[in-house]
Parts: C-alpha cells; structure tokens; sequence
C-alpha cells in the first residue's frame, strides 16, 4: 500500500513523503531513455525523476485543452531521497500492450543549447563514441584527434541521419506485444522505410490503424487551439503509442522537460521551417506527417 505521510514543502518543491510497499508492482515497459528515472507506484501512478520544468508544464497542461491527451499529472512526492513528478501509469488500463515511442518535432534541442555551446564549448567523448559507433567516418579530422563532439553537433548529426529533419518525427523505440524490442531506427530517414515500420508496429492490422488515426486527428485539432501548444517550444516531447489484442489504442503527449515558454507575444505555428531564432519546432508539421503515412497504410 502507498502511504502519503506528510505533506511540506522541500527545495521549493510542494512535496508528500512516499511510502511504497513490497508489493508486486504494477507494469511499466520502458522502451528508451533513462530507466533509474522511473519508479512504478500503486493505484496506477508513475513516478518520474523530478524536473521543474515538466512540473510546470503538466501544472499548465492540466488547465488546458490538452489535459485528456497527456497522463494526468498528481504533484510532486519524495521517495527516499528523491523527488518525483506523479502521473498516471499509461499502461494500466491495457493488456499486454505493444508500445511505441515517437520522438516529435524537426529539432529535438532548444535554441539555447546552441548558444551555449557556442559561447561554453564542451566536447564529450561520450558523444564521439556513439558518432563512431554508428559512422565512424561522421566526425571531422578535428573531432578525431580531439576523440569528442560537442553535445549540439552530435544532437544535430543524429537527426540528419533520421526522419526528424525529412518528416517531423522519428520512431525512438518500438515494444511488441510478445517482448521483441527494437530501438534500431537512427537510419530509418525515408517515407518508405518509416511505412514499413510503422506498418510492422501495427502488424498491418486496419482496426489499430483507425484506432491511431482517429486519436491522433482529435490530438491535432486540440493543438491547433490550444493556449500552451501555441505559446510554448516543444522539443525533445514524444508521443506515445499503446495497443492491445483487443484492439484498444491510445496515444499520449509525454516528456516535458525541455519545454520552454516562449516570451510574450511570441507565438508559434509549429509548422513554420525553423531557423534559428524563431523558435519554430516542427511538432505539427511532424504530426501531418504521422497521420499522412497512417492513412496511406490503410489505402
């Protein structure tokens, strides 16, 4: 049983004190990113490692139109020494779901990453050993010798190699339902090859299809009215598929961390192409693009 012990407030943070027992915890598949950042609640909550930003994101979100396609957020808990932000776990209400990740936008960094590269330059070596691992002919002569990247260049590599720069989006990770994982899309860039593997996900199944489809359409209007999508840059934010046998589907916004709002009046189409110091991001540029590709799976 979750306990909340007390409530208080911690390094400026609302926060309640968790409990959590040693029972059998709830299910959660991680396909990508940071495992250590996610803890599974009972009552169908997740905790996720606490980032302010995300927290005042969903704070925003759940007074928005946006709230039903994002998990519910419940405030912020600490869980031994950690802070967490709590959310609904997305995968209670289905049956041993197929999962996917898809990273949204034609840019997943912010434009203040790039400044401060370019003003604070930090080559990591990290970054160079997963260049090489892919291309080891992708890092210039100086990068070689050097043997690091700064973290912009690597970012801006690696989306040129994917669908982000050609489509919007990228497909991160996939979970199907029989535990296949795969995360092997870095070079999935092309229309075709972004079908096919859409169409693997889905199992070529019309009834999923639709499911998505009519989601994913109902999400696209919301965003085109909604407050924070139209006053915010959002990079870096997945959306995320969940299916089932029974042929439930859901998809879900998720991943707010390097959301930024933008200073006012600024406001963004998210279709616009990005240059530098518009702040456009591609997201529905990205999302046209999904539903384009889906629909044509069908056809």
């Amino acid at each position: 049983m979750t306990e909340y012990l007390h409530s208080g407030r911690q390094g400026g943070k609302a926060s309640s004190t968790l409990f959590m027992s040693h029972k059998e915890p709830q299910q959660w598949l991680q396909v990508v990113g940071h495992a250590e950042g996610f803890l599974v609640g009972e009552y169908g909550k997740l905790l996720k490692r606490f980032c302010e930003g995300e927290q005042q994101c969903f704070q925003k979100i759940m007074k928005d139109a946006l709230k039903p396609f994002v998990p519910a957020y419940h405030g912020v808990v600490q869980h031994l020494e950690h802070h967490y932000n709590m959310m609904d776990n997305l995968l209670t209400h289905f049956s041993t779901p197929a999962i996917m990740d898809c990273k949204m936008g034609s840019r997943t960094y912010q434009e203040g990453e790039l400044l401060t590269a370019r003003e604070r330059p930090q080559p990591r070596k990290d970054m160079y050993e997963k260049m090489v691992a892919v291309d080891p002919d992708a890092p210039t002569i100086q990068e070689q010798v050097e043997r690091a990247i700064l973290k912009t260049r690597y970012m801006q590599w690696r989306e040129s190699l994917s669908s982000t720069t050609t489509l919007g989006f990228r497909i991160e990770g996939v979970r199907k339902a029989n535990g296949e994982c795969c995360t092997n899309f870095k070079r999935t860039k092309s229309r075709e090859e972004v079908m096919e593997a859409l169409k693997d996900f889905v199992d070529s199944n019309p009834q999923i299809v639709r499911g998505y489809l009519r989601r994913l359409k109902q999400l696209r209007r919301v965003l085109e009215t909604s407050d924070f999508f139209r006053t915010h840059e959002v990079v870096g934010s997945s959306l995320l598929f969940l299916h089932d046998e029974t042929g439930k589907t859901g998809v879900w916004m998720i991943d707010f961390g390097k959301t930024l709002a933008l200073p006012s009046p600024l406001t963004l189409d998210h279709r616009t192409p990005w240059i530098e110091g518009n702040r456009e991001d591609g997201y529905l540029w990205g999302l046209d693009n999904l539903v384009d590709i889906l629909s044509n799976i069908l056809t």
